[in-house]
């Protein structure tokens, strides 16, 4: 308390005692690849927020796109606005050593990222090297690669294998398997799209992790990242390498893969949103990235939190603050229920907070959400009934 000697009229700046926790951004995302330029910042983490500023560092006169290029310039071109190139550089490995942090791991550093992908890469090992990478994170999502050409629809079902030294192929290899692994915290996309060089103007197919990575940044800039990166048009594609049918969605849409499909009316659409989870509790892109969002945002400004005293007050203010948080994403209808109460509760309290738990050092916060999830199967009932007129009969005056 102040001491106040001379009359007067003192001004005090008093704190609410609120701390409103801010949400993280969703859409940056990480590319990780050989860039045109090979010796351009290899293995470092570089920010650029446009296709610009990417040709300045990555590209000199002359220069041929690459897979990583070119997933660039999708990303923007459908609507990012901020992403991390690591240039492998002439080796191209992405899975660090032991000499020192090399392509996925570089990112691992970069507390921003929300998506990551390796372009062009869709083979067994590159597939798990980046799932593993978003699943020890644990606050990013992977963008999964397909091959241009399978040798069978149901080659995507099927998750590959790597060869055992000194056995066939034939017996213990990759086979005919193209689809990642199961994990809560990545999605594949199927086929390839045919575009338009970024570099030579020139008609080519390539991957869609980048322009993906676009589509998702501006579904989340324009929806919400509770909206679902899917019924969405891919900008700069013009055509799809395959075009899959009704039939063919179905086998690949309840294996976990998301088809890029062309349609005669709207060009080509995302026509999927789920992930390669085998828990349907994430069984939907949209879903995986609100939590991780909600995760991340809570942790981060409740830091505060660390060395104060574990007492009632304490417990009060953090259901305060978390309560606000999640009160703001029911109102813009990322959370399911006609009131808070429904869509979500915070608890912590004695019954969280036992004397054991206080001993131990910790403060427990149990919180539970109810994520909107899409309207996948649109189902309308269309039946006949029989004509005439209806006979009203009542008594007379």
């Amino acid at each position: 308390m102040p001491t106040y000697l001379s009359p007067g009229v003192y001004v005090e700046e008093v704190s609410s005692g609120a701390r409103p926790i801010e949400s993280v951004p969703t859409s940056i995302a990480a590319f990780v690849g050989q860039t045109p330029e090979l010796n351009a910042r290899v293995n470092e983490a570089f920010a650029v927020n446009n296709w610009s500023a990417f040709k300045r560092e990555y590209v000199k006169e002359g220069q041929r796109s690459t897979h990583l290029s070119q997933a660039v310039f999708g990303f923007f071109e459908n609507g990012g606005h901020r992403c991390y190139v690591v240039n492998t550089g002439a080796g191209g490995a992405i899975v660090g050593d032991a000499s020192g942090r090399k392509g996925l791991d570089v990112l691992e550093t970069v507390d921003e990222v929300a998506i990551v992908a390796v372009p062009g890469k869709w083979d067994t090992e590159s597939h798990d090297a980046l799932l593993s990478h978003c699943e020890k994170m644990g606050d990013r999502f992977a963008i999964c690669d397909c091959p241009e050409t399978v040798p069978a629809i149901e080659a995507l079902t099927k998750v590959g294998s790597v060869p055992v030294p000194g056995q066939p192929p034939d017996q213990n290899g990759e086979g005919d398997g193209r689809r990642p692994r199961i994990s809560n915290y990545g999605a594949y996309y199927f086929p390839c799209i045919t575009v338009r060089d970024a570099l030579s103007g020139t008609l080519i197919n390539t991957y869609p992790s980048g322009y993906m990575a676009g589509v998702y940044a501006r579904a989340d800039a324009t929806r919400g990242v509770h909206k679902a990166p899917a019924n969405e048009t891919v900008r700069g594609a013009l055509n799809v390498t395959y075009r899959v049918t009704r039939d063919e969605q179905g086998v690949l849409n309840s294996n976990g893969v998301n088809c890029i499909r062309f349609f005669n009316r709207q060009g080509v659409l995302v026509w999927g949103a789920r992930t390669v989870a085998g828990d349907p509790e994430w069984r939907y892109v949209n879903v995986r990235r609100l939590f991780n969002q909600v995760e991340e945002s809570i942790g981060n400004s409740t830091r505060w939190v660390v060395f104060e005293p574990n007492d009632p007050t304490l417990w009060k203010s953090i259901r305060r603050d978390i309560t606000a948080f999640l009160t703001l994403f029911w109102r813009d209808g990322a959370l399911m229920g006609k009131t808070p109460a429904e869509a979500f509760f915070v608890k912590c309290d004695e019954e969280t907070n036992t004397p054991e738990v206080i001993d131990a050092g910790m403060v427990v916060t149990l919180i539970g959400l109810a994520p909107v999830k899409p309207a996948e199967f649109v189902v309308f009932r269309i039946g006949q009934r029989a004509g005439g007129t209806e006979v009203q009969s009542g008594g007379g005056a």
